[in-house]
């Protein structure tokens, strides 16, 4: 039986992501020094790769010329929720195609499934996650990051029609909504979707007209005390600053956000909510509870 009879959801988490960057390289310090990652085995062609927990690599991070999405990796739990998906999508007339053996073994999965969604932006579902028999290093000393069942973490997208993304990820992959955030001055139009027990492993915002963002990765680690050592330590490490310390409304995470050396953002984050059986949707008009402030510079810089 596959895990899509049993939860109606077809993704179980978020696996493992690839970006393409010119900063690469950089990547090496900022992953191990700063998120307290341990940089893994290098990839195809000389890609950097991050290691957070038993798993072989988490992040990707390619040299190229441009900023840009590789792939969002998506886990199902049963080989055949793969069938699934690929008759999901031609439903909805978006074609997947099956990887090769040689992508299956660069991604360390069994089997995969890659498409493009309405959008543009590259996906890949997978089944069978390979594992690393080696104990996790972090980089640095640190409490070590919620993953497991959980999956990487969450992804945030900014999409020019945030009802058909909705429909979408919503209907056509099944992700379940958690909530939403909708401020009254506009700034925030934002829905929140869970797979598993993290409160959400993925969240569409409402972006401007003919504009796709990847606008950051959340990262939960298991001490308020990392949270506290990120958030002292930016300007250490050269980082902009995007969102202060502070705690979310809907999923009270206490965390902070920095801009990456690859344009896209990173929430590092504690004690998220979690998701139970009873749980009910809600809207909110306020993404903080406390800080949470916008960095008014770092705003200004290139998504």
């Amino acid at each position: 039986m596959s895990s899509t009879q049993v939860n109606g959801s077809l993704i179980q988490a978020l696996g493992y992501l690839g970006i393409v960057s010119p900063n690469a390289e950089k990547w090496r310090a900022y992953g191990s020094d700063y998120l307290g990652a341990q940089v893994a085995a290098d990839g195809p062609n000389g890609a950097v790769r991050l290691k957070l927990d038993k798993e072989k690599w988490r992040i990707q991070i390619t040299p190229g010329a441009v900023d840009q999405v590789d792939f969002f990796g998506w886990l199902v739990n049963a080989e055949e929720d793969l069938d699934v998906a690929v008759k999901r999508l031609a439903a909805a007339g978006v074609q997947a195609a099956w990887g090769s053996a040689e992508l299956d073994a660069e991604r360390c999965v069994n089997k995969l499934i890659k498409f493009s969604d309405p959008w543009g932006m590259p996906h890949e579902i997978a089944w069978g996650q390979l594992t690393d028999p080696e104990a996790f290093r972090p980089g640095r000393g640190m409490s070590g990051f919620v993953t497991g069942d959980q999956g990487l973490g969450h992804v945030v997208l900014a999409l020019p029609d945030l009802e058909a993304g909705h429909k979408f990820f919503g209907g056509v992959l099944g992700f379940q909504m958690s909530d939403k955030i909708i401020t009254p001055n506009g700034m925030i139009n934002a829905r929140f979707y869970h797979v598993n027990a993290r409160h959400h492993s993925l969240a569409l915002g409402q972006g401007r007209p003919g504009a796709v963002v990847f606008d950051h990765l959340m990262l939960q680690v298991n001490s308020i005390d990392d949270v506290g050592w990120a958030s002292d330590n930016m300007a250490a490490f050269g980082l902009n600053e995007t969102l202060s310390l502070g705690r979310h409304t809907n999923d009270q995470m206490v965390s902070c956000y920095h801009q990456t050396p690859s344009s896209f953002h990173i929430e590092y984050g504690y004690a998220g909510l979690e998701i139970t059986p009873e749980w009910v949707p809600r809207a909110y008009t306020d993404h903080r509870v406390w800080g949470h402030k916008f960095n008014a510079e770092a705003l200004k810089n290139p998504p």
